[in-house]
């Protein structure tokens, strides 16, 4: 009785269902034996793909060991792990310097410390930091100087190169070979007390500042007293400081090049006595204002006295007139990053996804190129902002 009632009940129900005959209803309570009509869902085409494209998602938190531009070595509870960031996007406002805390996140599921079954997605600065980046002091000797590194040898005689492409340099008294400078930086310098070489690779710290004052502090140049004639007049017969403009073409301990605005003649200025200031660094490409007394032929310096060298402010250029320059060979990349190694020996690496690329070779591993870069948006972090990317 049951059954027939259930078969009146769908015969009823026949007319009102759209696509459904009596025959297959009564094949449904026949093959079932329930009382009741139940419709498998079917999965549409983007549930489907949906199940297909969901992918595992994890991040792994340590401290930075080391960054070569594709790679870098993380240390998690004491192990370490090599990651392969050719693919990633670097988010690190702090950049990428040895002894911060970082992020990777990844996907895929890693086994043990083999990072091969994973790819890297993004590398970010860790949320929750234990240990904020401290800023350190040193103090050393001059060995060298060029645009993006100096050498100091400190009282233990330990050799230091560090990077300091657009740092801000000031040296009230001049800068020369053996004079002391304090060196001001974020990062951790790596364990040397194995090394019987007695030099350390500081390449992935931030250097902040360098100066021959502990407490970097501008000081306007010492004014020269007011002479008078001596026949008792009122009228100043001291000379009348000057200025001319001219561009940086390199740097090499106290001698910087020069080429003073309007003419194509490089000259060698010695600042070994005099105040200098930059800063944006000393960049090739960057401009310099030369104060000085007496007449200046653009083709000499001879007969004039250098007062004070001072260096152009990044933070009042536009982006289209600036024109602070590193050149290099890309040694390695990430999804938004080039790194160099540039023509005097330092790492940097810039962030590239919104520079204007005018370079006809492709951004890869070996390509020689030249950064126009902007310094004062990277003050506290050691990857540079990129404005223009040209063929060197």
């Amino acid at each position: 009785m049951k059954k027939l009632f259930a078969v009146c009940i769908c015969a009823s129900l026949s007319f009102c269902l759209s696509g459904c005959t009596l025959g297959t209803v009564l094949e449904q309570f026949i093959s079932t034996g329930d009382t009741s009509v139940q419709e498998t869902p079917v999965p549409s085409d983007n549930t489907v793909s949906e199940i297909k494209d969901r992918v595992y998602m994890d991040e792994i938190s340590g401290t930075l060991q080391d960054f070569t531009g594709s790679q870098l070595i993380l240390t998690s509870q004491d192990v370490s792990y090599v990651f392969n960031v050719s693919n990633a996007t670097l988010e690190c406002e702090g950049g990428m310097i040895t002894g911060d805390e970082i992020s990777v996140i990844y996907e895929g599921q890693l086994s043990n410390t083999d990072t091969s079954t994973v790819k890297a997605l993004k590398v970010v600065d860790e949320f929750h930091k234990k240990n904020k980046l401290k800023n350190h002091t040193t103090r050393g000797k001059v060995m060298a100087l060029t645009p993006n590194t100096i050498t100091i040898k400190n009282k233990k005689g330990i050799t230091t190169t560090y990077p300091i492409t657009g740092t801000r340099q000031y040296y009230q008294n001049g800068i020369k070979s053996g004079d002391w400078v304090y060196i001001k930086y974020k990062g951790t310098l790596p364990d040397n007390s194995q090394d019987t070489s007695q030099a350390v690779n500081a390449s992935h710290l931030k250097v902040l500042s360098i100066s021959d004052l502990k407490k970097l502090k501008i000081l306007d140049p010492t004014p020269v007293p007011t002479q008078k004639p001596d026949d008792g007049s009122d009228e100043d017969i001291t000379e009348k400081e000057q200025q001319f403009l001219a561009t940086v073409q390199g740097v090499n301990l106290n001698i910087l090049q020069i080429i003073p605005a309007g003419t194509d003649t490089l000259l060698n200025l010695d600042m070994s006595s005099v105040s200098v200031w930059f800063k944006g660094g000393i960049a090739p490409g960057s401009h310099v204002n030369i104060t000085y007394k007496g007449d200046f032929q653009t083709d000499t310096l001879e007969g004039i006295q250098i007062l004070a060298v001072t260096g152009e402010d990044p933070d009042n250029i536009s982006d289209k007139h600036l024109s602070f320059t590193v050149t290099g060979t890309i040694t390695g990349n990430t999804a938004n990053t080039i790194t160099l190694q540039t023509d005097d020996g330092a790492i940097d690496t810039f962030r590239v996804e919104s520079a204007e690329n005018y370079a006809d070779q492709a951004l890869e591993y070996g390509s020689y190129v030249r950064i126009i870069f902007h310094p004062s948006r990277s003050k506290s972090s050691n990857i540079y902002t990129a404005v223009q990317i040209h063929d060197a």
